[in-house]
């Protein structure tokens, strides 16, 4: 019995200081948005001497965050919803039926997985100017979406494989169609695989640099990362704005995880117990 505390003791305190591990440079990023440089530099580690809640303030009015946050929520929403859209319906293709080539359809997607990002920059900026969408929100929209899709397709349809044939037979016998099984039925049963496709493609528009940097050179349509490498120059950086504006920018990803986390782990512990 004693082995069995010791044991569960060790756990918590493992489990604990992993948690305190992982939390710490989130603690450190907004305790860090209330110093000023001077106070950054003299402890980069410590609380702020004096707190300056107008950082937050001067951060969005400087770097006209607002709209830049506008932007991103605009290019991050409208790809997550073309993403959902798109691989919702491909996954309930691939996962439900039978026909030829479905092998290499899978195996097209996989492939898209592996393909390095920003390999891709030159040929989508050379694109994008052929098809005049440059500084368009439609420039970061499409190539969001493209790259989300492989990733989301291969978690919906190993989802969507786990789900009983005898649900779709009732279905058909009570006389709902393929566009009603999926409505009614799928799309209900995969939320929570559609809850981890939904943070997984939110995160990487919402944090993408590089895209933005190269598509976008209007400042009215630029996102969030590169308004707050405004703050940055080639002589100085402001931290104490820097790090407000970050602190900002973390606060959509971790509503969206908040509000989609009970879903995603039903999904993780979905067929866990049998019986």
């Amino acid at each position: 019995m004693n082995i069995m505390r010791t044991k569960k003791g060790l756990f918590w305190t493992l489990l604990t200081g992993y948690g305190i591990f992982t939390l710490y440079p989130f603690f450190w990023l907004v305790i860090s948005a209330f110093k000023t440089n001077e106070d950054f530099y003299s402890h980069p580690f410590g609380l702020p001497e004096i707190w300056h809640f107008d950082n937050f303030s001067r951060a969005w009015e400087s770097s006209k965050l607002g709209t830049a946050f506008m932007n991103s929520m605009i290019v991050s929403v409208g790809s997550l919803m073309i993403t959902l859209f798109i691989a919702a319906l491909a996954s309930f293709v691939l996962a439900r039926f039978q026909f030829r080539l479905k092998g290499w359809i899978m195996t097209f997607f996989v492939v898209g997985m592996l393909i390095p990002i920003h390999s891709t920059l030159v040929p989508l900026f050379i694109l994008m100017k052929q098809m005049s969408m440059l500084n368009t929100y439609w420039a970061l929209i499409f190539p969001y979406t493209a790259f989300a899709l492989p990733t989301a397709i291969f978690v919906l349809t190993a989802y969507l494989s786990t789900i009983p044939k005898e649900i779709e037979e009732a279905a058909f016998i009570d006389g709902t169609g393929l566009w009603g099984l999926f409505r009614r039925i799928i799309l209900p049963i995969s939320t929570p695989a559609l809850s981890t496709v939904t943070i997984l493609s939110f995160l990487h528009s919402w944090n993408d640099f590089s895209f933005a940097l190269v598509l976008i050179n209007k400042t009215k349509l630029k996102t969030l990362p590169l308004g707050i490498a405004n703050f940055a120059d080639g002589y100085q950086t402001d931290y104490g704005l820097t790090l407000a504006a970050m602190t900002i920018s973390v606060i959509p990803t971790i509503l969206i995880y908040l509000i989609f986390q009970d879903q995603v782990m039903k999904g993780m512990t979905a067929g866990a117990v049998k019986g």
